[in-house]
């Protein structure tokens, strides 16, 4: 099974956050998530990413892998098992970042969303992943609980 993420570059609620995704992540690996994409911009990647690097001492199964949008540019991928570059070579550079979310959903069976509000990148992600008919675990819905 393949996980992805989708959020704000900022997130005020980061130790919160953390603790959610960590159980999130934890009951998707029980029930047979093995590959985790992610996008590799902002806080809320930066936390989705450390959680699944960290659960990978305990369970070295899973894999990490940072999605580029941009072929050529320097990343970080230290806290990925490897990166890939998906079929959007001919994408106008202006909208590479929305090619890749499309390719990461529709590659993948679950989107982990926090997203708080309606517009910008992570909210039309999500509502890509929900007319794509995606499981979406969010956030939002979660913490209202």
């Amino acid at each position: 099974m393949t996980v992805t993420f989708c959020g704000h570059r900022r997130c005020p609620d980061s130790a919160e956050l953390r603790k959610w995704l960590t159980e999130r992540v934890e009951e998707l690996i029980a029930e047979g998530a093995d590959r985790f994409y992610l996008g590799g911009y902002g806080e809320f990647d930066r936390i989705a990413a450390s959680v699944v690097w960290r659960l990978k001492e305990k369970y070295p199964r899973i894999n990490s892998v940072l999605v580029l949008a941009y072929l050529g540019r320097e990343v970080n991928a230290d806290k990925y098992d490897r990166t890939v570059y998906p079929p959007i070579e001919f994408a106008p550079m202006k909208f590479a970042i929305t090619y890749r979310n499309r390719w990461i959903v529709d590659n993948s069976d679950v989107l982990v969303a926090y997203v708080l509000i309606g517009s910008g990148g992570a909210a039309d992600m999500r509502r890509y992943a929900r007319n794509r008919g995606k499981r979406i675990i969010d956030f939002k819905s979660e913490a209202a609980k």
